[in-house]
């Protein structure tokens, strides 16, 4: 029954709201016995004084988010990434080919799929280079306070995606998702920053709030789903750049599709004080989601005042290695058993990657660090030619020769990376330490 006044007029019965709350839970109570055989039970209705009741309580837990609307402030992202091999597969000698991204408007984790090494491919290179492309984007687009020509202007999560592909040279396939914070959204003239989500394949994004007040636990309010090809754990929807050895037919129209058809983007509110949690299939199908909720609530401990007090750089880490280290563990078999998780016992032998993030305020301090990146980068790409004239209007040819130079630059690096490893975009790159460490 879709309302009590409906159940009414079933049994021919004028709605009367003059009557008291007990005759109207008689009349109830008689509906019910004369519909036992449907299965769902009819709205009953509720008294004046504990409707009262309820919307105080809803007021109340609806204050901590009027208070940070209120606030008006431009938010970031403080995150730090941990990823590590299986030792089972470390040693069946397969590569990590996982990347993530941590930079102060932008998350990131895709998943390369190892198998392209059977074609002499390195399938590390385009996760690692479609992450960096899409940071330099989200530098030029979405920073606050930053100027931004109109060619630059952000159009969203595929537009920023498509960009990224298409100035990538690399081959490979991956999975993909994407966190953008926008700050440009405004509700009834007052800024209200958003979270854009972006997923291609089965890496996924839990977002935790304490929705009960800044000394309340975490709790999970927004999940994306995996794009899985027929629901095989081994076939997620792949973003993928193949020559012949693999694909005689490959065209990179096919790719620019799946990510204008195939990606599933969502938008969710961002508030000072929520945490992100991105994961590879290695996290999510070993961990169900009130296991990652409660170890970010055993390490994530509430704060003693309402006012906010952003989390170390270091605590983060804590987090993320832990989740890594509990997905490990779902496959190892404790007195002959083996634990569950979401796919079954003993879960999924794989690469693992996280991204753990707290949205902190936008502060003058990030601005000054990142424009001084942003500017030792435009040296950087200007100086590698070894010629002051190679900057805004280099030529063809130099340009390329820079390109080759930072291609091999990330072949090099992508070659000494070990097994265990935090992301290549945080804590092992010099220049992005200072974004991610100040909250």
């Amino acid at each position: 029954f879709g309302s009590s006044l409906k159940g009414s007029a079933i049994l021919g019965r004028a709605p009367a709201p003059a009557r008291g709350c007990a005759e109207a839970l008689r009349a109830c109570a008689t509906m019910a016995a004369n519909f036992q055989d449907v299965k769902r039970s009819p709205t009953f209705m509720v008294g004046s004084a504990q409707q009262r009741g309820m919307l105080e309580h809803f007021q109340k837990r609806e204050q901590h988010f009027t208070e940070e609307y209120q606030k008006n402030k431009p938010l970031c992202f403080s995150a730090r990434a941990y990823q590590q091999t299986h030792p089972a597969k470390v040693r069946m000698g397969y590569k990590d080919a996982d990347a993530t991204l941590t930079s102060p408007m932008l998350l990131g984790v895709c998943d390369g799929v190892s198998q392209l090494e059977e074609f002499n491919m390195d399938p590390s290179l385009l996760p690692q280079e479609i992450l960096r492309i899409c940071e330099e984007l989200a530098m030029l687009q979405l920073m606050p306070d930053m100027p931004v020509s109109p060619q630059d202007a952000y159009r969203g999560p595929i537009s920023l995606l498509k960009e990224a592909y298409q100035a990538s040279e690399s081959f490979g396939s991956t999975t993909v998702l994407l966190a953008a914070l926008d700050n440009g959204t405004r509700i009834h003239g007052k800024l209200h920053p958003m979270i854009a989500v972006l997923s291609i394949g089965d890496c996924e994004l839990l977002m935790l709030r304490r929705t009960n007040g800044r000394p309340s636990d975490l709790e999970a309010v927004f999940h994306t789903e995996m794009q899985r090809i027929d629901y095989n754990v081994q076939t997620p929807l792949q973003l993928a750049r193949v020559d012949e050895r693999i694909d005689e037919d490959f065209d990179e129209s096919i790719a620019l599709e799946v990510i204008e058809k195939g990606s599933a983007v969502h938008c969710v509110s961002a508030y000072e004080g929520d945490i992100l949690i991105l994961g590879s299939d290695g996290v999510f199908d070993n961990l169900f989601l009130d296991e990652i909720v409660e170890i970010c609530n055993e390490i994530l401990r509430p704060g003693k005042t309402v006012d906010f007090v952003p989390t170390t750089p270091a605590i983060l880490s804590q987090v993320a290695q832990r989740i890594v280290k509990d997905s490990h563990a779902k496959s190892d078999a404790k007195g002959g058993q083996f634990l569950d998780t979401p796919i079954g016992k003993g879960g999924k032998v794989d690469d693992t990657s996280v991204v753990v993030a707290e949205i902190v305020e936008w502060t003058e301090a990030h601005k000054e660090i990142w424009s001084q990146v942003r500017q030792k980068r435009k040296w950087k790409s200007v100086l590698s030619c070894g010629s002051m004239q190679c900057g805004g209007a280099a030529t063809s040819s130099c340009s390329n020769a820079c390109q080759a130079d930072d291609d091999e630059d990330r072949r090099a690096k992508a070659k000494s990376r070990g097994p265990e490893h935090e992301s290549e975009y945080s804590e092992s790159d010099d220049e992005e330490k200072p974004g991610c460490s100040i909250a």
